[in-house]
């Protein structure tokens, strides 16, 4: 594998952002610039991104492949796409900007604002509570179902849409109850039926919640787990003691950080995997691509600060395989060699 993210990579600090569809976007700061870099782990391709024209205070974005037809099994090199969201610094509103590799430009920024109620109610309730509202975008891994990208904005206390069809941002009804319970550590997710997932733990609990759909769309708690008899968990001096911090698609399986380590749950066998020391966990993004068995992959020069690479063997179940690159928000580097 080729030397990860940039072979210029040696003094800049890197952020990756997203894994999706074999590819793998970062952010690169050179000193005043800041690029975003599309890489992809199997082939080596690097494609360098300029920035949105949104003056960025806090954000999170995405890649997605555009091919037509494509499964999404095997995506290496061909067109792509990149969902940038963030909370612009002046203006103190939430924009969204999508750039295509096919006409390399970015489109005109949108911008979320009071024409959805959903967001309006929500601004006066956090004004009401905390005295002042600046909607900070979470910068965590976004859930992508059709062409809607779901995204976390304010710790979390309110679900925010980007319809890249429409090209339009409005904010959805959380899941009773207010999603503060879970100490601003929820993370989106895609159901098995193609529906908005929402996960976080409440009281060494994991709530897992869907969003249905089907007529009207209402929340329904579909799944309650107590982690206190599956896992290890230390009693902490206060909060919930663990926080779900990434998902794995098509897998079924939620990453878990706790004072004694970071875990995956697979959802429907309840089977607990301990895959990395304690540390402090904050988003996981996971990379999966198909392979041909016999294929060699080697990490070299791991440089990424203030984050750690962390590779987990196939899980036993359809989409055997298939490799894991784990990207984590954490204090360590790491280098890894696997043979395939």
């Amino acid at each position: 594998m080729p030397d990860f993210p940039h072979p210029d990579s040696d003094d800049c600090s890197t952020r990756p952002l997203d894994c999706r569809h074999g590819r793998v976007l970062v952010r690169m700061f050179h000193g005043p610039a800041v690029d975003l870099l599309v890489w992809d782990p199997v082939n080596g391709d690097r494609h360098v991104v300029p920035n949105p024209d949104i003056n960025v205070l806090i954000y999170t974005a995405a890649v997605f492949c555009a091919a037509a037809g494509c499964d999404h099994l095997n995506c290496h090199g061909g067109p792509f796409r990149v969902v940038f969201l963030a909370t612009d610094d002046h203006e103190e509103v939430v924009k969204a900007s999508v750039y295509s590799s096919v006409t390399g430009a970015w489109s005109e920024p949108v911008s979320l604002d009071d024409s959805c109620e959903c967001y309006a109610q929500h601004k006066r309730d956090t004004s009401a509570k905390r005295g002042y509202y600046i909607p900070y975008v979470q910068p965590r891994r976004v859930a992508a179902i059709g062409d809607a990208v779901y995204f976390t904005i304010s710790r979390s206390t309110a679900i925010a849409k980007y319809d890249c069809g429409k090209n339009r941002l409005s904010v959805i009804d959380p899941p009773p109850p207010d999603t503060e319970v879970y100490g601003g550590f929820i993370t989106l997710m895609v159901m098995e039926d193609n529906s908005l997932g929402l996960a976080g733990v409440k009281d060494f609990s994991l709530h897992l919640w869907s969003r249905n759909v089907n007529g009207a769309a209402k929340w329904v708690q579909c799944m309650v787990i107590d982690l206190e008899k599956i896992m290890p968990m230390a009693k902490p001096l206060k909060g919930n003691g663990a926080n779900v911090v990434g998902f794995a698609e098509g897998l079924g399986v939620i990453f878990v950080s706790t004072t004694v380590g970071l875990f995956t749950i697979e959802l429907k066998s309840g089977l607990v995997k301990k895959v990395d020391a304690p540390g402090v966990y904050f988003s996981v993004l996971p990379y999966m691509s198909f392979y041909t068995p016999g294929v060699y992959i080697q990490m070299v020069q791991v440089i990424m600060i203030s984050f750690t690479l962390i590779v987990l063997p196939p899980f036993q179940n359809k989409c055997r395989g298939f490799f894991r690159i784990i990207l984590l928000f954490s204090s360590t580097c790491c280098i890894f060699e696997i043979r395939l």
